[in-house]
C-alpha cells in the first residue's frame, strides 16, 4: 500500500537525500563465492541481537552505535546474523511520523557495513514501529492495530513510509547480507481478539507492497502473532519468511523478569528443568516440540522459511536450568532446520556481561564470557 500523497510530497526530497547517501556508501557486492538467498530457502543463519547504545530508555544516542568488537567476536566464534532491535525514535519522531534524520540513520549504515565486512547478515527490526511497541505500546499517538480505523489507517501510512525510506537506502544490497523484520512482536492474542489476525495480515500486506514497490528483491520477514509465538497461515503465499520465539515456558525463560504481566508465567517457584507448573502439568522437551515446534512445522511445510528471532532466559534462572532447557530447545530448532538469535551478545540474557551470579566467567577481550553458554550455542 502506498503511503498518503501528504507524506509523499512533504518527504520527497528527504528520502530522495537519504536514498543518495546511501548510494555513494561502498560498493555492495554478494559476499564471496555465494549466490544471493530469497524466501524460497533461507541458510541457517544463527547469531544475536544487538541492541546497540542508541534509541531506548536508558542508551540515548551519543556518537557510534554498534561496536565492530560484536560482529568481530561473532564472526571469530562462527556466528553469521545479527538482527537489530530498532526503536524508530530514534531517525524520526511520534511527534511528526514524516521526520527523518540522517544522523542516526548513518549509524544503522555502519551496521550494515560492519556485516558486510565481517561476513555478518544483518536483519533490521523495527522494534518500535509507528503505531506499535510491545514494550510501552500506549506511548503511540495512535495505535497501529487497535483503535479508530481512521488512526489505525495514519499509524499504517507512517509505517509503511518509514520502510519505503528504507528501502530505498539498502536498495542494491543483497538479501544474503540484509534483510528486514517488520514489526517486532506484534500484539498477545487473546479468545476476544480475533480480529487481530486479520488485521496483522493487512498490516504486513502493505508493508511488504510498500518495501516491493521500491525494492522487489529484498528478503522480508514478519514475526508470528501472539508476541512472536504463533505461525499466520494468512501470509503464507507472500514470499517472506516468519519468526518464531524460544521464551517459554515464561517460568525458566523470565523467571521474576517483572516486566512480563503475571498471568503469562505458568508458576512462580524456583524454575527446575523439565518443570512441573503450577497446573501440575509437565514442560519438557516434548512439551517444547508439541507447543513451539509443530504448529510451525506445519508452516515450514507450505514452503516458508522459519527463523527463531529471539530467545533467551533471564539472568535470576539456575544457569544449569538455562543449560539444560536451552539445549532442549537448540536440539529441536536445529531438527527442524532453523536458525536462530539469541538476546542478546551483551547483557542480561546474553554469553556476555551478563551479571549472572552463579557462572565462573571467562575474560574475554576484556569482558566476562560465559563460556559454557556460548558452547553450547556453538554446538547447535
Amino acid at each position: 500500500m502506498a503511503y498518503s500523497g501528504a507524506m509523499e510530497r512533504r518527504n520527497f526530497l528527504t528520502t530522495a537525500t537519504l536514498a543518495a547517501g546511501a548510494a555513494a556508501a561502498a560498493p555492495h557486492t554478494p559476499f564471496a563465492g555465494e549466490e544471493d538467498v530469497s524466501a524460497r530457502q533461507i541458510p541457517r543463519w544463527r547469531g544475536f541481537n544487538l541492541q546497540g547504545r542508541f534509541g531506548w530508555p536508558g542508551h540515548p544516542y551519543d556518537g557510534p552505535a554498534f561496536e565492530e568488537f560484536d560482529f568481530e567476536t561473532m564472526a571469530e566464534w562462527g556466528f553469521d546474523f545479527a538482527r537489530l532491535p530498532l526503536n524508530y525514535w530514534t531517525w524520526g519522531s511520534r511527534e511528526d511520523w514524516t521526520q527523518l534524520r540522517e544522523e542516526p540513520l548513518k549509524q544503522i549504515d555502519r551496521a550494515v557495513e560492519l556485516g558486510r565486512k565481517h561476513r555478518v547478515h544483518v536483519n533490521i527490526n523495527f522494534h518500535r514501529v509507528p503505531g506499535y511497541c510491545v514494550n510501552g505500546r500506549e506511548a503511540e499517538p495512535a495505535d497501529l492495530f487497535s483503535g479508530r480505523a481512521a488512526e489505525r489507517q495514519r499509524a499504517l501510512d507512517a509505517a509503511v513510509f518509514h520502510w519505503k525510506a528504507f528501502a530505498r537506502r539498502y536498495r542494491g544490497i543483497p538479501s544474503r547480507e540484509l534483510s528486514f523484520d517488520l514489526i517486532n512482536e506484534p500484539p498477545k492474542m487473546r479468545p476476544w481478539e480475533g480480529y487481530l489476525e486479520e488485521r496483522y495480515v493487512e498490516v504486513v500486506n502493505a508493508l511488504v507492497a510498500g518495501i516491493r514497490e521500491v525494492d522487489p528483491g529484498r528478503l522480508i520477514v514478519a514475526d508470528g502473532l501472539d508476541i512472536g509465538q504463533l505461525p499466520v497461515f494468512g501470509l503464507a503465499g507472500l514470499g517472506i519468511v516468519q519468526s518464531t520465539r524460544g521464551y517459554l515456558p515464561k517460568a525458566v525463560s523470565h523467571y521474576t523478569a517483572n516486566w512480563v504481566p503475571r498471568e503469562e508465567f505458568e508458576s512462580f517457584a524456583p524454575p527446575t528443568w523439565p518443570l512441573k507448573d503450577d497446573k501440575g502439568t509437565t514442560w519438557d522437551r516434548a512439551r517444547l516440540k508439541k507447543e513451539c515446534i509443530d504448529p510451525w512445522l506445519a508452516l515450514a511445510a507450505k514452503g516458508v522459511p522459519v527463523h527463531v528471532g529471539e530467545f533467551g532466559a533471564f539472568i535470576k534462572t539456575p544457569h544449569p536450568v538455562v543449560l539444560a532447557w536451552l539445549e532442549d530447545f537448540l536440539s529441536l530448532w536445529r531438527e527442524a532446520g532453523w536458525g536462530f538469535a539469541m538476546w542478546q551478545l551483551r547483557g542480561q540474557f546474553g554469553v556476555l556481561d551478563s551479571g549472572r551470579e552463579d557462572v565462573a566467567y571467562e575474560d574475554w577481550k576484556g569482558h566476562k564470557l560465559d563460556r559454557k553458554l556460548l558452547e553450547l550455542l556453538r554446538r547447535y
